[in-house]
Parts: structure tokens; C-alpha cells; sequence
């Protein structure tokens, strides 16, 4: 049973025009008064979400977008902010692009967030999808199988991280902690100082392919699923895909348990006035 509500706001400014004959994309530049602008319009959907009773407001990690679609590069500064101008709205990373981070420094933050928010904010990762962030970033995009790989080992991590009260990790990217001497000693382990204080993070992560090793692996570390918007919510891939694969491990879920589901809707005074904004 669907029992609450969330949107997604991913920072985008108010265009001019719309549809087929709008201003192409790489052609459309705001200045920096105007992408600035979209934090009093977030804040504005934040506190109008909060009285109305929504659960989540999710926000979405972009970069380097003059065109104005998608412009919140930190989501959890985003979440500490709001959080202290709501009472109980929570606030969603929809989603930490995982290969754009050190993970060390993405857990700390969220760990950070999720005290002075009093557990408010959502922990959520993904591999990305823009060449333009990705690969800016000094992380592979193009390469699919290499991105997988990274953000795998990333979100290992991290779930390390939060989980023990010390930890190490040796993998293809990361030897954490380094192999140099401290104080007098060899360093063997860290602590993620400070580490989440509601336990256990609730994680999410859209699921777009329905690959079958990328859901093993978020059903591995019990992360949830969020699934697409528009027609492709409703196919069966991603949703009976996720139940498979706790069934795998051993797990039974109900069918569509653990998983959200985005849909489009305008919101207009008439059908015919919905059909011409779309």
C-alpha cells in the first residue's frame, strides 16, 4: 500500500519558453543572479511540502549546468539548510553521484547531516549519467563497466564506514587507511569520525537498467529502489527485478516493498491547459 508522498525538485530554473520551439538547450545560458535563484524557489517547496505533509523532498546532485536544468551541486548542505526552516519534512539525496566523491569524505558529510538534522536526511548514491560531471571529476562515465566498479568498491565503503566502529579496506581503487606510518605506529584501521547516529542508514538508488548484478547488489547491502518516472515506473522489469533478487539472497519481499515510484503529472486548471504546458 502506497502510504506516503514525496516529490523531486532538482534545482531547475523557470524557463521562458517550453516545447518544440524552445530555446535549444546548448544554446540557453542563465546568469548567476538567476541560477541562484532556485534556493528561495526550493526553500519555498520545502516549507509549502512541510505544512501539506509530504514525507520527502528529494533533491538531485548536478554540475556545471549554465542551461539551467539541474542546478543543487550539494545536496546535503541543501538538507541542513532546510531541515532547520521545516519541523518535519525530511529531506532525500536524490542521489550523491558516488564516482564524483571520495567516499570517506561523502560518508562524513552525510554523517554530519544526518546528526544536525536530527536523522531528517535520507542517504541516497548513484553512478551518474553526465559525461560532463563524471568525467570532470576525474571519474570514468564513458566506461560503464569501470564506473560500476568504482562506485561498487565506493559504496563498500562507506557501508564499512557507518557499520564498525573501526574499519579497514583494501580494493583496486582504495588501500584505506593508507600504508604510512602515524604517531609512532603503522596505521591499521580508521573511524569515521563522526559516524551516523540513527542506525542503520537508510540508503536508496534508482534503479534504471534492472541489471541483475546491480540489484544483487543493492539487495547485498540493503539498499532500497527507487524506480524511474513516467511509463517505465509501471513496467515490471525493475519491480519484479528487485523481489528476484531478495529472493536470491535468501530474502522475501513483498512485492514492491523497499522500492519508490516516481510519476510525471502537470498540474493544470483544464486537460486541454495540462496537454499545451506538456
Amino acid at each position: 500500500m502506497i502510504n506516503k508522498f514525496a516529490t523531486v525538485y532538482a534545482g531547475h530554473v523557470d524557463f521562458p519558453d517550453h516545447g518544440q520551439n524552445a530555446t535549444p538547450a546548448n544554446d540557453r545560458r542563465f546568469t548567476n543572479e538567476q541560477l541562484a535563484g532556485v534556493y528561495d524557489k526550493l526553500e519555498a517547496i520545502a516549507k509549502t511540502m512541510d505544512k501539506l505533509n509530504y514525507d520527502t523532498l528529494w533533491l538531485a546532485e548536478h554540475h556545471f549546468q549554465p542551461e539551467g536544468y539541474e542546478v543543487l551541486p550539494n545536496l546535503l548542505m541543501c538538507a541542513v539548510h532546510l531541515a532547520h526552516l521545516t519541523p518535519r519534512l525530511r529531506i532525500g539525496c536524490g542521489f550523491n553521484v558516488a564516482p564524483m566523491w571520495h567516499p570517506l569524505r561523502m560518508a562524513e558529510d552525510f554523517a554530519t547531516a544526518d546528526i544536525m538534522t536530527k536523522g531528517r536526511t535520507v542517504f541516497g548514491v548513484a553512478r551518474g549519467y553526465h559525461t560532463r560531471e563524471v568525467e570532470t571529476f576525474g571519474a570514468p562515465m564513458l566506461d560503464q563497466e569501470a564506473n560500476r566498479e568504482l562506485f561498487e568498491e565506493q559504496v563498500e565503503i562507506m557501508f564499512k564506514a557507518f557499520n564498525n566502529e573501526s574499519f579497514s579496506h583494501k580494493g583496486k581503487h582504495y588501500t584505506l587507511p593508507p600504508e604510512v606510518p602515524y604517531r609512532g605506529y603503522q596505521l591499521k584501521e580508521l573511524t569515521l569520525v563522526p559516524r551516523p547516529v540513527n542506525m542503520p542508514v537508510e540508503c536508496w538508488q534508482p534503479i534504471v537498467s534492472a541489471n541483475p548484478r546491480g540489484m544483487d547488489f543493492m539487495i547485498k547491502h540493503g539498499i532500497k529502489g527507487a524506480v524511474g518516472g513516467g511509463a517505465a515506473t509501471m513496467q515490471a522489469g525493475p519491480i519484479q527485478g528487485y523481489q528476484q533478487a531478495a529472493e536470491r539472497a535468501g530474502k522475501h519481499l513483498k512485492l514492491g516493498e523497499n522500492l519508490m515510484l516516481g510519476v510525471h503529472g502537470i498540474v493544470a486548471k483544464t486537460r486541454e491547459e495540462a496537454l499545451r504546458i506538456l
